[in-house]
């Protein structure tokens, strides 16, 4: 059976998905192309390439209709400068789009414009007076027409990149969307349905673009890509268009904007004519109009309304790295991830794009780079300079329509020969694995790392990179003999592998000593060679070996038994593999400190207004003070003695009776006060541990708290007759999910890094609403609503 070709099938598709209303209102409908080209300081581009305009340049503009076209248009350019001061007489430009002498606009863009937009009527004569009058007459129509379906456009020019692409990996390689479309969607800011990637390759491309209008989603951390380009606020259209009631809420909806100016439009028709919303996509010199509507050619005739790009200084594109991890220069087909970019994908506005490095030695090189949306960043083209050096400085640099623009600083790494040395010496032990470090170069340029003796065989060696110059790896030395080994360290791209020389030694068995404490479960033996220990037998005993460690000093191993150790000394026999003994005296220190948890409380908590949060047991809030009681069940603090506090990352801060943030009650009570956000940093949240700390000795990490970041829950608003509630607040990112039961059935997901103001609910059945917060994911707050 023949193949169907997916770009019809996947249009198909959509049409009959899509629900009819979105159909009514989407802009589907093919209109007039138009030919524009913008001349500034001499230099000419074409219209997709222009971000803004500026008083001064020269623009042409022309309809580049079908040789057939019927209806005669009056192409009209109408320059504005805001919704309270209509634009002079002059300020409009009109082409007669059927004569050949008549048909083409070139015109300056006046001083003190601020807007512009471009009006295709049906000549009926005298059209040109009557829109001219009716601009003149509504300039606040006009400045929305300009500001908010130029947004439209950027949005749709958006949905446009991401289907095309789509369409093309559906078409050529469909076993690739399950990995392209992830990347796709970030790229683009377009929202991903990933149980689509779970359907037969067949039909993913269709099911990724159902519902197309739906798809769009904010860029720029909430800002407008019209304000991006401009630095100038959309607006008010686009505002109402994205809230719920609007259809939109955390969606781009340009769809709710054309209703908006739709509406406004129809305001002041008149018999003669009426107005009707065009979005403009600007490719190469062609600005191809798309219409939700058809136009009418019977009175009132249709007026196309389009904008053209707003008038100002150009803003640079804000892009960013994708991470701060660093990629190598020399990687084949490297693509350097980008944020926040989306325009440079679905428009033209970027040009002569390029990476300059800089390396540690001062040289500078230029690299052409593409934008490659299907791997979410900018493609390097052309080959590593082989003398170009260590390299850790990158730029990204071009031309924004007219003006050039440079950054974002991109981490990049590219290292010279004979970086990389063996830490703390190339001196390494056989008859074991031996763990080894590498440092000093660029640890992200490296491909592989292989072992060879001097009779020649190799042996891959596993790595992991543990820094930005750094390289851990376990050598293969149980069956190798002592003498000279070879670590060849590969690169990627073409230069040579680094060749680093080990001496391969036996080391001599050597126990220092054992570290045990009274009451505990295990010790530590250190000495050399301690992975031929399989035990140790003290006062009858038996310790068995766990997992070793190399420290700067030996080996560490750790040794365990079922029982607490008893107080005392005596001699221990340590047993090899071999089947020798070795005896060592060996001492059980005092025990080391512990306690038990009596309680724990908030105090001195911001005060909050708007609905009560309450917190179950073991969760306090992140911004109160904290105050909580323990008993040392073993061993002693003494007043120099200190109480760790670490948070879930692992930084930790100590608490002392000295500097008064411990009290002693009685003699195994103490009460200890601290605010987190003071001792471990602002951003403190999450699972709290502490332990208690006597002389160097430190107890076992045990659980304190969990500190939760809280919303500030202003009302719950309810119509009398409708199914949803609105709930209003600030803060309301850190809630994961809202709920009128507790075990969060039906719950509404707050989506991740959601900063609006108020987010829609269905009206709870109750008096009580649950919150699941993400700083304690597996605790329930609860909300009692008032009535």
């Amino acid at each position: 059976m023949p193949r169907l070709p997916l770009i019809p099938l996947l249009m198909a598709l959509l049409c009959a998905t899509v629900p009819a209303k979105a159909q009514q209102n989407g802009f589907d409908l093919a209109g007039p192309e138009l030919k524009l080209t913008v001349t500034r300081d001499g230099a000419t581009l074409p219209i997709g390439a222009v971000p803004s305009l500026q008083p001064g340049d020269k623009v042409t503009a022309e309809a580049a209709l079908p040789p057939d076209q019927s209806a005669h248009y009056l192409l009209v350019v109408a320059f504005l400068r805001g919704a309270t001061n209509p634009p002079p007489k002059d300020w409009f430009f009109v082409a007669e789009t059927w004569r050949k002498k008549k048909n083409r606009l070139a015109l300056t863009v006046p001083m003190g414009a601020e807007q512009a937009v471009l009006l295709l009527a049906p000549d009926t004569g005298g059209g040109f007076d009557a829109v001219r009058d009716a601009v003149r007459g509504r300039p606040g129509v006009f400045v929305r027409v300009a500001q908010d379906l130029f947004q439209a456009s950027l949005d749709r020019a958006r949905l446009d990149a991401f289907v095309a692409a789509i369409a093309r990996i559906g078409d050529t390689a469909p076993e690739r969307l399950a990995t392209a479309a992830p990347v796709l969607a970030n790229a683009l800011r377009i929202k991903l349905n990933a149980d689509c990637l779970a359907r037969p390759r067949g039909l993913q491309a269709a099911c990724l673009t159902q519902n197309r209008d739906s798809l769009v989603l904010q860029t720029q951390r909430g800002t407008t890509l019209a304000e991006t380009l401009t630095g100038t606020p959309a607006d008010l259209a686009y505002s109402i268009a994205a809230t719920p009631q609007a259809g939109g809420g955390y969606y781009s909806s340009y769809i709710g904007l054309a209703r908006d100016v739709a509406k406004l439009f129809g305001a002041f028709r008149s018999p003669q004519y009426q107005y009707l919303p065009a979005l403009a996509l600007g490719r190469g010199d062609t600005l191809k109009l798309l219409l939700n509507a058809a136009p009418s050619f019977q009175s009132p005739r249709s007026v196309l309304a389009a904008p053209l790009p707003p008038i100002g200084a150009a803003t640079p594109p804000i892009w960013q790295a994708g991470g701060p991890t660093p990629v190598c220069l020399a990687q084949p087909g490297l693509t350097l991830p980008l944020e926040d970019a989306p325009l440079l994908y679905a428009t033209d506005y970027a040009r002569t794009l390029s990476v300059q490095v800089t390396s540690n030695e001062g040289k500078t090189h230029d690299f052409p780079v593409v934008a490659d949306v299907e791997k979410g960043g900018v493609r390097l083209e052309g080959a590593v300079p082989a003398d170009l050096g260590t390299v850790s400085n990158a730029v990204l640099q071009g031309q924004w329509g007219f003006d050039g623009f440079t950054g974002p600083r991109l981490p990049v790494q590219l290292d010279a020969m004979g970086a990389w040395r063996a830490l703390p010496d190339g001196a390494v032990v056989v008859g074991r694995e031996h763990p080894l470090v590498l440092r000093g170069g660029a640890a992200f340029c490296v491909s592989q790392i292989a072992l060879s003796d001097p009779a020649g065989m190799r042996a891959p060696v596993p790595f992991k990179v543990t820094g930005q110059d750094e390289l851990t790896m376990t050598l293969p030395l149980k069956a190798v003999k002592p003498g000279a080994l070879t670590l060849n360290v590969a690169r990627f791209g073409t230069a040579p592998p680094d060749t680093i020389p080990l001496v391969a030694r036996l080391e001599a068995s050597r126990l220092d000593r054992f570290v045990v404490h009274e009451g505990d479960r295990e010790g530590v033996l250190e000495g050399a060679r301690l992975d031929q220990v399989t035990g140790l037998d003290w006062r009858g005993l038996h310790f068995t070996a766990g997992t070793l460690s190399r420290g700067a000093e030996g080996d560490r191993l750790t040794m365990a038994i079922d029982a607490p150790v008893p107080a005392g000394d005596g001699e221990a026999v340590v047993r090899l593999r071999d089947g020798r003994t070795v005896k060592l005296a060996v001492r059980a220190t005092a025990p080391r400190p512990v306690a038990t948890l009596l309680s724990r409380a908030a105090a001195d908590q911001t005060a909050r207004n708007g609905l009560p949060i309450a917190l179950p047991d073991g969760v306090l809030p992140a911004d109160a003070a904290m105050d909580f009681s323990f008993r040392i069940t073993k061993g002693a603090l003494g007043d120099g003695g200190m109480v760790e506090i670490a948070g879930p990352e692992g930084h930790g801060a100590s608490l002392g009776f000295r500097d008064g943030a411990l009290q002693r009650v009685g003699k195994n009570v103490v009460v200890a006060h601290f605010a987190p956000r003071t001792l471990l940093g602002a951003g403190i949240a999450g699972k709290l541990r502490y332990r208690l700390v006597q002389d160097g000795m430190a107890g076992d990490w045990q659980p304190l708290v969990t500190l939760a970041r809280l919303p500030g829950l202003a009302r719950l608003s309810c119509s009398a007759d409708a199914a949803t509630c609105t709930l209003s607040g600030d803060d309301l990112f850190v809630v994961a999910a809202i709920g009128d039961k507790p075990d969060f059935v039906g719950a509404t997901p707050v989506p991740l890094g959601f900063v609006g103001g108020s987010i829609t609910l269905p009206r709870p059945a109750g008096k009580t609403l649950y919150l699941r917060l993400h700083d304690a994911p597996d605790d329930v707050a609860t909300v009692t609503l008032p009535g």
